[in-house]
């Protein structure tokens, strides 16, 4: 290795602040704080917001989705609408009511005509 271009690789000690948990292992992370270690040694302090002590995912608090009532909520704010569209009849529907809309007008045109 070229002397002098690499980071010093030393042992130090991460701190979880949010739970006080900590850990020693090794890492080229530069710190200005040193705390003394469970062997009477002092290592660079590095301090962290979250670490396997505290995430969700390693902890097992994460939060699952409820799709289920996602899906009780859309049907709730969108009603026969969703359903007749999920259904395929929607469609059906939607060409009666452009066709009576359609004969209503032709109907609306020809009394007008006649007037």
């Amino acid at each position: 290795m070229k002397p002098g271009i690499h980071p010093e690789y030393r042992e130090i000690v991460f701190l979880d602040v949010s739970n006080n948990f900590s850990f020693k292992t090794r890492s080229t992370m530069a710190t200005k704080e040193t705390i003394k270690w469970e062997d009477g040694n002092e290592y660079p302090l590095a301090k962290i917001e979250t670490s396997s002590e505290s995430h969700p995912f390693y902890t097992g608090t994460q939060k699952i989705m409820d799709t289920a009532g996602r899906v009780e909520k859309f049907r709730q704010k969108f009603g026969s609408k969703a359903v007749a569209k999920a259904s395929g009849d929607g469609a059906a529907r939607t060409a009666e009511k452009k066709a009576a809309a359609a004969e209503a007008k032709a109907a609306e045109k020809a009394t007008k005509k006649k007037a």
